[in-house]
């Protein structure tokens, strides 16, 4: 085996150019094969990550009516906030939010709208929900940049917003912009409208009443009482599981047209090298080389072309990368029209495992793109290999 490799060496580094130049071509997959992994990875750490800050926690129990997909659910998704969770609420371990369907009129005209309240005084979310806590005639709201834009209001900015209550009576109130905010989460932002908890509960008549409850340790997630559903991490983030998944398997059409691109030009290599070269393999079976000896040092040959571009993808790939995660890949487009959580900017991340598994891919494959030609020597006759003739 160690004077196979020597060979091997010394063959690769004698055929000069045409080396160098599989060589590159193969680093090049080594490099975009991992860049483009890191970006999903990325987007993936990134979006559950922003999720957790801004909507989902550790966790949530949903009012069993409860459909964020069905507008016409909120008006009946609300319960009693269950007395044994009261404790982890004052010590901010959990949050209760109240969803009522509303419509709002900025500049005169009419926009279907989500009022939700929450709680002034919690941590558990980003929300700068501490805005809420100001005394005004009009009550104070928060929205995000997305309804401020699609409804053009800013802070300062009073509007009217109608609602039904409890008992299906429509009532009508003037709220004033207390703030706005900007997360990566378009979810929380999109037609929806923060008010003061108490105070949503008081104008709806649904004293202590809620329609999720967010925990700040999953822990507390299990136990769920009747009229209430418990959702993991896992589930919250389905839609996310969903997406990456989709984009990496449009990728995957991406990685094998660059493997089958570097493997054809390492398998035409092998096919030259083994027709150029029957004199040298008629040498060695000469010598006292078994046929399968001399495969193997072909097929050694081929696979250190995957060693050497791992490499010399090192050299420019390291400081491509690095630069990649430090300053991220801007989006061409705005990413609020994705609907889900992704950032502006997103900053690939890279793992020991995936530059591994990466490695590990190629260097297999190029090893049996080697051996598929090298095989043609096994039937050579070794007195024709002598005179450069196949049989």
């Amino acid at each position: 085996m160690k004077l196979a490799l020597k060979l091997a060496f010394r063959n690769l580094i004698g055929a000069g150019l045409r080396t160098w130049l599989n060589v590159i071509v193969l680093s090049f997959s080594f490099v975009i094969i991992i860049w483009l992994k890191g970006v999903l990875l990325g987007w993936d750490y990134q979006a559950k990550t922003d999720m957790k800050q801004w909507q989902i926690a550790e966790g949530q129990w949903w009012h069993e009516s409860y459909d964020p997909f069905d507008l016409l659910s909120i008006q009946d998704s609300h319960a009693e906030v269950p007395n044994a969770i009261v404790p982890f609420i004052e010590k901010g371990e959990a949050e209760p939010m109240l969803f009522v369907q509303a419509s709002i009129f900025p500049e005169g005209r009419m926009q279907t709208a989500i009022i939700k309240g929450i709680r002034p005084e919690q941590h558990l979310f980003q929300i700068p929900s501490m805005q809420l806590d100001t005394f005004s005639e009009e009550l104070p709201a928060l929205i995000g940049h997305m309804m401020a834009k699609s409804c053009r209001l800013k802070s300062g900015d009073r509007v009217t917003i109608r609602w039904r209550d409890a008992n299906g009576t429509f009532d009508a109130r003037d709220i004033i912009i207390a703030g706005i905010f900007a997360s990566n989460v378009p979810a929380i932002e999109n037609a929806q409208i923060y008010v003061a908890l108490n105070e949503l509960q008081k104008m709806t008549l649904l004293e202590n009443e809620a329609t999720i409850i967010s925990f700040g340790d999953e822990k507390l997630v299990s136990g769920v009482p009747a009229g209430w559903i418990s959702k993991d991490k896992t589930a919250l983030t389905k839609q996310v599981d969903e997406m990456i998944k989709t984009k990496s398997s449009g990728q995957t059409v991406m990685y094998l047209i660059l493997l089958f691109l570097a493997m054809l030009a390492i398998f035409d290599t092998q096919v030259l090298s083994i027709f150029r070269r029957q004199k040298e393999i008629g040498t060695y079976i000469a010598l006292g080389y078994t046929r399968k000896e001399v495969v193997g040092l072909f097929t050694i040959e081929g696979s250190m072309y995957a060693v050497f571009a791992a490499f010399a993808g090192a050299l420019y790939g390291i400081p491509f990368l690095s630069w990649q995660a430090k300053v991220g890949w801007a989006m061409p487009i705005d990413t609020s029209e994705f609907g889900m959580a992704i950032a502006q900017t997103l900053y690939p991340m890279y793992s020991f495992t995936l530059v591994l598994t990466t490695v590990l891919i190629v260097l297999i494959t190029t090893a049996v793109v080697s051996y598929i030609p090298s095989r043609k020597i096994a039937k050579m006759n070794p007195t024709e290999a002598l005179r450069g003739k196949l049989q």
